[in-house]
């Protein structure tokens, strides 16, 4: 887990905690001895990419710090039905106390990893990567980036704060490009920030007044079609980075990244995807 994430997981894993459990597992509670301890097992029930694993071992550290974590799968693994990632004993309460929270999350990384790995398999063979949106579940934005990065994708901006990326609305109210872009580079100076500047552009034109306003360190093309795009990487001719975004599926996917961008963009990996099913199931001892 890169150290940047830590303390947004962690916060997530006390928030995750907090709603669930609220002022005690009152079920857990009146039916499970105190002190018993006990063994479970994480049952995969459905074919995909494994995602999650090491944010388990955190969340079951963090209600039982005297639990034993064994690793069977690991993040970035395809599983099919019948598979188990892990065992893990200790405090029965906390165990029981961890199920739902970490279901969630593993699920939906799963789920991500999944969907992403699908388009990553698309571009086998190709310099394109696929990238990652903002498009994600507030709250969780984190672990499914993470996700993105276990199912063969890579991260775009995590946030606002990390690039700058002027588009339509900026440019827009900026006035036009060469404002926007001399905007970002005269903040960027006066903020002593070395930050990327991406720009979003509408038309081949467009790519044209970029660079005339002195460039960018990567231009975006926004739902040009293909023609349109092969001619768009043409003009940029390896001044700048380039990226695809805006109606990209999978079934186009391909067909855009042989043109030579460097990126596509597409929301989907995090915003229309399934949560893998999976289980948490007790071990006889």
């Amino acid at each position: 887990m890169k150290q940047e994430y830590e303390s947004f997981v962690d916060r997530l894993i006390e928030l995750a905690i907090a709603e669930d459990i609220g002022d005690g597992d009152h079920t857990s509670l009146s039916s499970i001895p105190a002190g018993e301890r006990g063994r479970m097992k994480l049952l995969v029930k459905q074919a995909g990419v494994l995602a999650g694993v090491e944010v388990a071992k955190r969340v079951f550290r963090r209600l039982d710090p005297t639990v034993t974590f064994e690793r069977k799968l690991g993040d970035g693994d395809r599983v099919a039905p019948g598979d188990v990632a892990f065992y893990v004993e200790g405090n029965l309460i906390s165990l029981l106390q961890s199920e739902r929270v970490i279901l969630n999350i593993m699920q939906r990384m799963s789920g991500v990893a999944t969907q992403t790995a699908v388009y990553a398999d698309a571009l086998r063979g190709l310099k394109t990567k696929v990238l990652d949106t903002r498009k994600t579940t507030p709250g969780m934005r984190v672990l499914e980036k993470m996700a993105v990065r276990i199912g063969g994708g890579e991260n775009h901006r995590i946030g606002l704060f990390d690039m700058i990326l002027l588009k339509d609305n900026h440019i827009d109210f900026a006035g036009g490009i060469d404002k926007a872009l001399s905007g970002a580079r005269a903040y960027l100076k006066a903020k002593n920030k070395a930050l990327k500047i991406e720009i979003e552009v509408r038309s081949l034109e467009d790519i044209d007044r970029v660079f005339a306003a002195g460039g960018a360190d990567r231009i975006m093309f926004d739902n040009f079609t293909v023609e349109q795009t092969r001619e768009a990487v043409r003009r940029v001719a390896g001044r700048a980075e380039t990226e695809s975004s805006g109606g990209i599926t999978l079934e186009n996917l391909r067909a855009y990244a042989e043109c030579g961008v460097d990126y596509v963009s597409v929301g989907a990996l995090t915003h229309q995807i399934k949560s893998l099913d999976m289980s948490l199931k007790a071990v006889e001892a």
